[in-house]
């Protein structure tokens, strides 16, 4: 059993097992016990019912004035009379030599025949003269229990032996009634255990799912916080709970105004700098402005994934992939327009983003952007929802897409593969590193169009209905 527990992850399951097998262990044994109780008194009720005719028997055993073995009142029960009725008994003298005589009275049933009784009988009630012993024999097919016990009757040197026998069928068949009855009520009873502990488990494992069903309300931005009227074993749970999403709410917001604070403190001393540094036009001058350039691109590079890494640690936050898609395609195609670039979206999505609305229009904007200004002038955005709890964002285009060398520089921090143009958003290093902050993905493949596509693989929240 222990195996089998340590095999079962689940703990319901291994609550139900557990107590089935013990119930089921200790109604066996319930049962067993009952079986053997009944079985002991119907056997020791049986034989003192034998008792009472030897007590009978002996009671009016006697001999006659030729010495002759009588039994002056014996037993008036209707059985001892009717032949082969299973109901016998016999008294009989025993010689010296420990051997029945035929100086014998037997009851009616047995006709002309006497009972055989087994080797050793006559010793051990010889051995305990007055008390009773009890053998199970066969006799022309049936079962007897026969009861023997040896007296010394007045005025005799010699024993007598008085045997009393009863059919065992009727007591075998009630004892077996009895086991029959029992085990269909065992059975009927470990049922409605069994159906009693599943719904025990059930009912009492109900509010950790329903903390657990709270935790993803909370995951998928339709809840902020715990119930805490749970029963008061798991509540200090949900409280701790709470306390640990106020602390990391706490948390993120501290760092988001950490963030805005050293980007106002950084972009003034660089704003005045490169300012400074553009009024002349000396080789000094002009390093001062490149390096400066590149000082405000790294701070700008930083913060946005300082802010991006911190968003992406928020989980209550859900956006509809649907609107924003939307708008920024129709932005894209206006101002791509002139330049002959045709946006289309191929299907539609009502999943939402389990994450700031903010990431989610820098990461598709910057890569839909990329797609209209190097690709061919056709652009194609679709879905693709069959990854369970992900959405893939498809970005075509029909340009001449990147060599393998060109995808996994695309993807390293401070590398431009094309250096006339100033760019904007984030830059695909820091998408990528966002993606990955989701717990999302950002792959470069070849495009039906010929191009180059852009795989955004993103987490999603519940369905927009």
């Amino acid at each position: 059993m222990a195996q089998l527990l340590k095999k079962t992850t689940s703990l319901t399951l291994r609550l139900i097992l557990v107590a089935i097998i013990w119930s089921i262990a200790a109604l066996l044994a319930s049962g067993f016990g009952l079986a053997t109780i009944f079985g002991n008194y119907v056997d020791k009720n049986f034989e003192n019912s034998i008792s009472v005719y030897i007590d009978t028997l002996a009671a009016t055993a006697d001999v006659d004035k030729s010495a002759k073995l009588i039994i002056e009142r014996p037993p008036t029960d209707p059985r001892f009379t009717r032949p082969l009725s299973g109901y016998y008994w016999m008294a009989a003298d025993i010689n010296e030599a420990g051997k029945i005589t035929a100086n014998q009275v037997r009851s009616r049933s047995l006709f002309d025949e006497t009972i055989n009784l087994p080797e050793g009988v006559v010793e051990k009630a010889e051995s305990k003269p007055g008390v009773d012993s009890y053998y199970n024999i066969s006799r022309s097919g049936e079962s007897l229990r026969i009861g023997a016990r040896q007296i010394t009757l007045p005025g005799r040197r010699t024993n007598t032996i008085l045997v009393v026998a009863f059919d065992r069928t009727e007591v075998e068949k009630s004892k077996s009634r009895f086991n029959l009855i029992l085990m269909a009520s065992l059975i009927a009873l470990v049922v409605g255990l069994m159906l009693a502990i599943i719904l025990q488990v059930k009912l009492g494992l109900k509010p950790l799912r329903q903390m657990g069903d709270q935790l993803g309300d909370i995951r998928s931005g339709k809840a902020e916080h715990l119930d805490e009227n749970l029963p008061i074993e798991i509540a200090p749970i949900a409280s701790e709970l709470n306390a640990l999403l106020q602390h990391n709410e706490e948390v993120v917001e501290r760092a988001r105004t950490h963030v805005g604070n050293l980007a106002h403190a950084l972009k003034t001393p660089i704003s005045v700098m490169l300012n400074e540094a553009r009024q002349h036009d000396d080789p000094f001058s002009k390093l001062v402005t490149r390096q400066t350039q590149t000082m405000q691109r790294q701070v700008e590079h930083y913060l946005k994934r300082a802010r991006a890494a911190a968003r992406a640690e928020t989980l209550r936050t859900r956006t509809p992939i649907g609107p924003v898609v939307d708008d920024i395609t129709r932005t894209l195609a206006k101002l791509y327009r002139a330049e002959g670039v045709l946006v289309e979206v191929l299907n539609k999505t009502t999943a939402a983003f389990r994450g700031e609305r903010e990431d989610l229009e820098d990461l598709f904007g910057n890569l839909a952007e990329n797609a209209c200004k190097y690709g061919g002038g056709l652009v194609e955005i679709s879905f693709d929802e069959g990854d369970a709890g992900f959405i893939h964002i498809l970005i075509d285009d029909d340009g001449d897409g990147l060599t393998e060398s060109q995808v996994k520089d695309a993807l390293k921090r401070g590398v431009r593969l094309d250096e006339t143009s100033n760019g904007s958003g984030l830059g695909l290093s820091i998408a990528n590193e966002l993606a990955l902050a989701y717990g999302g993905a950002l792959n470069f493949e070849k495009s039906p169009l010929g191009g180059l596509r852009a795989n955004l693989r993103l987490p999603t929240a519940d369905t927009i209905n």
